[in-house]
C-alpha cells in the first residue's frame, strides 16, 4: 500500500494516470475516505494524473490523538505533494476537503493552478454542534452519529438499501477511527477562513448543493464566491455529498472548469 510519511504520521494515497499529465488532487469530506471520488476518476484520467489521499484521521492514514488544525491538514497535503515531487496541482475538495483547499489557495498560491471548492464553508456560524459531535464520537463511537450524518450527506429519497454509494458511504463512516474523526472535528470547529478568501488568486469554482443542510449556499458557498475575485459557482440539486448524489453533473462541471471538457 502506498504511504507517505508527514512528520510522525503516515498518509495513505493513490496516484493514478499517465506520467506527464497535469495533477489533480482530491480531498474528501469529514467521515469518509479517498473512495468518495470513485465516480469521478474514470472520466478524469484521460486528462489528469489523479492523486487521492486519506486525510489524517481517516481511512488507512494514521489517526493521532488530539485536536487537529486546518493549517496542519493543509500542510499534510503540501507534504504529500512534496513527497511525490509534484510542484503544482489543481485541487478539488468537498466539505472538509474544501476547507483544506481554502487554506491552500491562500497560503500556497504558488502551488495551486485551479481550485474547486464543493459543499464547504469558510467558517461555522455556530461551532457548538461540531464540538458536540466531537465529544459524542469519543464517548460513544461512530455509530452514535451515523444516522444524523447520513441524513445530511444524502437527500431523503436516497435510502441506504437502494443506493450502493449510500451504503458504501455508511460503512466507511462507521469504520472511521473516532479519535481521528474527533481531531478533524476540532479543525472544523476552530476554522475561520473569512479573512483568507480575498488572498486566493487561483481560478475558483464553488459547487453548492441546493438541499445541503450542512453547508447551505447562504452564509457558506455564497460567502466564498463573493469574496474570491472571479470565482464561479454551480448549483446542483443535492444534499451534502454532491459528487456522489449527482456524479455526472458534478464531473461535468469540474471538467469544464478545469478546461478538459
Amino acid at each position: 500500500m502506498p504511504f507517505a510519511r508527514v512528520e510522525d504520521v503516515r498518509l495513505y494515497y493513490r496516484l493514478e494516470g499517465l506520467d506527464g499529465l497535469p495533477v489533480l488532487v482530491f480531498a474528501h469530506s469529514l467521515g469518509v475516505d479517498h473512495g468518495q471520488w470513485d465516480p469521478q476518476v474514470p472520466d478524469l484520467l484521460p486528462h489528469f494524473q489523479v492523486l487521492r489521499y486519506d486525510i489524517r484521521g481517516h481511512g488507512a492514514s494514521d489517526a493521532p490523538p488530539g485536536d487537529y488544525t486546518m493549517e496542519r491538514l493543509g500542510r499534510d497535503a503540501l507534504a504529500l505533494a512534496d513527497a511525490l515531487a509534484i510542484p503544482r496541482f489543481a485541487f478539488c475538495g468537498l466539505s472538509l476537503g474544501g476547507m483544506i483547499g481554502q487554506w491552500l489557495g491562500a497560503n500556497a498560491a504558488d502551488r495551486i493552478t485551479r481550485l474547486a471548492l464543493a459543499n464547504t464553508s469558510p467558517r461555522l456560524a455556530d461551532p457548538g454542534p461540531m464540538e458536540q459531535r466531537r465529544q459524542t464520537v469519543l464517548r460513544e463511537g461512530m455509530g452514535a452519529i451515523a444516522g444524523a450524518v447520513m441524513g445530511r450527506f444524502f437527500s431523503p429519497e436516497s435510502p441506504a438499501g437502494a443506493s450502493p454509494a449510500v451504503a458504501s458511504t455508511r460503512r466507511t463512516l462507521l469504520a472511521t477511527d473516532p479519535i481521528g474523526y474527533a481531531g478533524c472535528c476540532a479543525a472544523v470547529r476552530d476554522m475561520d477562513h473569512t479573512g483568507l478568501l480575498s488572498a486566493i488568486r487561483a481560478p475558483v469554482l464553488v459547487i453548492a448543493g441546493d438541499r445541503d443542510q450542512s453547508t447551505p449556499w447562504p452564509g457558506n458557498g455564497e460567502v466564498i464566491a463573493a469574496a474570491i475575485p472571479g470565482a464561479k459557482a454551480v448549483h446542483l440539486p443535492t444534499a451534502h455529498l454532491s459528487n456522489l448524489e449527482r456524479p455526472r453533473e458534478f464531473t461535468a462541471a469540474l471538467l469544464e472548469f478545469l478546461g478538459a471538457s
